[in-house]
Formats: structure tokens, sequence, C-alpha cells
């Protein structure tokens, strides 16, 4: 009797219910219609900014699934640099985190080219670059040696959620994934991202790293579907916000007799309709940075200032007040207050009254809209 799903004597020949899932798909399809809709007519600047975000948010929140924490400035600057974008913040990057967008943007932007066992091993290679898993020692840009089990739980007391396929019959497992991924006969809709995700993990190939590269892949599957290079709305973020349900659909349905995967594809494409619906705050941000440039297009601006309110239209810094403005603009506390009251006498600022003395300042988009920055980076200057 087979304990997980990868036993199963029809495996890897996946079913699933059509009708339930199609109807699923549909919903999809239309809410990402929708999206990119919205999108076409913001201008081609405005979906770079767009894409820079999901990426960035991409690379945050799969690291965070995985319990890594990576420096949020970082990682937007290197995606901004190597997207050739002004980047928001003046921060150098870690090659680690340089290595990681690197993998994120190759599967994103190079959707078109094969997957193959050297690219994932370069994939592998940009998280591991010192061949280090915390302090373990792990196989680097090679398939795993050893047996591959998912627990959890104290030493002796381990709970085992998920035994891989044996190590040897990892070579052969991953040919038959990328010979699926690269043919023809693969889906081509955003079902391939939700198989091609699954089907992964349960292979399990790497010491350590299967489930970024696997969100990786599932990315890439979804740029395949789109047709574009550019990604709108981030998976991984969703996934980490319903991070606790997303490791129990994944345990559940890896563990069953049979390759019937109905769970897991109900699960993934409401995950992706709600990470589409998520990406709506972003893009309101967009549009309004869009609508403040057009208001105010007639405004003599220096440079500081248009770096300065630009960084705060990206939406990352949190409210504006003169101590943030003066360290954005690497300034005097003196020379800020002048660049925010030149500002507010031209109606670009507005004052609104902080706690006790603290001043923060909404910015005039347009006639109907004054956007205040949010408070969600109050630690931005720690």
């Amino acid at each position: 009797m087979a304990k997980y799903i990868h036993q199963s004597e029809n495996w890897p020949h996946f079913t699933w219910d059509r009708d339930t899932v199609s109807d699923l798909l549909a919903k999809v399809n239309k809410a990402s219609g929708f999206l990119m809709g919205r999108l076409s007519a913001i201008g081609f600047d405005a979906r770079l900014s767009a894409d820079s975000e999901t990426v960035s948010n991409d690379v945050l929140a799969s690291s965070e699934i995985e319990g890594i924490m990576l420096n949020p400035k970082q990682v937007r600057s290197s995606v901004a640099r190597q997207l050739g974008l002004p980047e928001p913040y003046d921060v150098m990057s870690s090659h680690y985190i340089d290595g990681v967008v690197q993998m994120m943007l190759d599967a994103t932007k190079n959707y078109r080219q094969p997957l193959t066992h050297d690219r994932l091993f370069g994939w592998h290679n940009c998280l591991f670059p010192n061949g280090m898993s915390g302090y373990s020692k792990i196989d680097v840009a090679k398939y795993r040696t050893g047996e591959m089990r998912v627990v959890s739980g104290a030493i002796g007391h381990e709970k085992v959620h998920y035994e891989a396929v044996p190590a040897s019959s990892v070579t052969e497992e991953m040919n038959l994934f990328l010979d699926w991924f690269n043919g023809t006969n693969s889906e081509t809709t955003y079902l391939k991202s939700a198989i091609a995700h699954f089907w992964f993990v349960c292979i399990h190939p790497f010491d350590d790293g299967n489930g970024r590269i696997g969100r990786a892949i599932a990315d890439m599957a979804l740029s395949q579907a789109d047709d574009s290079p550019m990604r709108f709305f981030s998976m991984s973020r969703q996934i980490s916000k319903e991070k606790k349900t997303y490791y129990d659909i994944l345990e559940r349905v890896s563990r069953q007799e049979d390759t019937d995967i109905t769970k897991w594809m109900m699960w993934y494409l409401g995950c992706m309709e709600r990470a589409i619906a998520a990406s709506d705050e972003m893009l309101y941000r967009i549009l309004q940075k869009a609508a403040f440039w057009l208001t105010h297009s007639k405004v003599s601006f220096s440079e500081r200032q248009n770096r300065v309110i630009n960084t705060y239209l990206e939406g990352y810094i949190g409210k504006l007040t003169v101590k943030k403005w003066a360290k954005l603009g690497k300034v005097s506390i003196d020379t800020a207050e002048r660049d925010i009251k030149d500002l507010m006498s031209k109606g670009v600022l507005e004052p609104q009254q902080g706690r006790v003395r603290d001043v923060f300042y909404g910015i005039r988009c347009d006639e109907n809209t004054l956007w205040v920055p949010g408070p969600q980076e109050d630690d931005w200057e720690d």
C-alpha cells in the first residue's frame, strides 16, 4: 500500500476533477485579465515599477516562507539595479541577495528558455553560494545523494510529514519532470504552475532550497501562461500569508495513495485569485504616482526633491517626516525643512498632525486625492 503519492502505481500521472477546477480557473483568468487591462492603461514605465515590486515581493516572501528574513531595502535595490531601474535606496545589496534575485529574474524574464538540469543547478548555487545551509555543509549544484524526510519537532520527538522519492531515483524523476515541463503536451495555462510546483516539491531533488526553487519554477510557468516576462501579482507573498494552510495541503495531498490532486489544484488556484486581488494595493500606489506627476508636471522640483518624493510614492518608507526626508536626501534637518516648505508652497505637500509634536506630510496626488504614506515601516530608521 502506497504511503506517499510518489509510491502510487500511477505516479506521476496526475488527475483532477476537470469540471470543478475549470470553473475556478475561469474565475482566475477573468481576474487576471481585468488586472492586465488596468495595467495596460498606466504606461510602460509604471508597469516596470509594478514588475519590480512584484519580483521584490516574491523574493522576500519566498525566503520568509522558509524562515529566512532578507533585508527589504537590499532586495528592492538589487531588483531595481538588475532591471535597470532607479534604485529606491542608497544601499549595497549582499552577494547572496543578488544571487537570489538573479535566480528569480532568470525564471521569469527568460521563461521561454528550456528548464534544464544545469539551469536548476545554477539556481541552487545562487541560494547556497558558500556550500552551507545554516551550519550544515550540503551538496550544491547537484541533486541529493541521501534520503530526504521533511520533519518537525524536537530531537527524539520528530514528526515525519513527508518522505521524498529515493535518492537513487532523483535523476530519473527529474528527467520525467523536465521533459513534461519543456514539452509541447504540458498544460499551457495557470494549471501548469500548480502542477509544476507540486510535482517538484514531491521529488525534493536537492538537499535544501526545494521550496524556493519550486516556487521559482511555478512563477516561470505563470510567465509562460501569460507569455510575458513581467509579473504583476505575487504568489509567494500570498502563500506566505497562508503558510500554515499551504504546508497542510501539501502534506495532505502528498500522503495520498492515488494521484488525484484536485484538492491541491483548488487551493492553489484559490490562492492565485487572492494574490491577484491583493495586487490592487500595489496598483493603487502606482496609479497615485502616475497621477502625482501628471498633476504636478509644471512644478519645478530639485533633483533631490524629485528623488525623495519618488521614494515616498513607492510606498516603502512609511510616514513622510522631516527627519526621514533629511536621511533620504542626505542633508541636514534645516535643509530638509526648506525642501518641504518649498513643496508646501507649491501645493505638493500638506502637513498632518502626528502624535504630540510629530508632524508628517500628505502628498497631493491630484485635486481630489491627498495620499498619506502609512506607518508600515516606522522602524525604517532603526
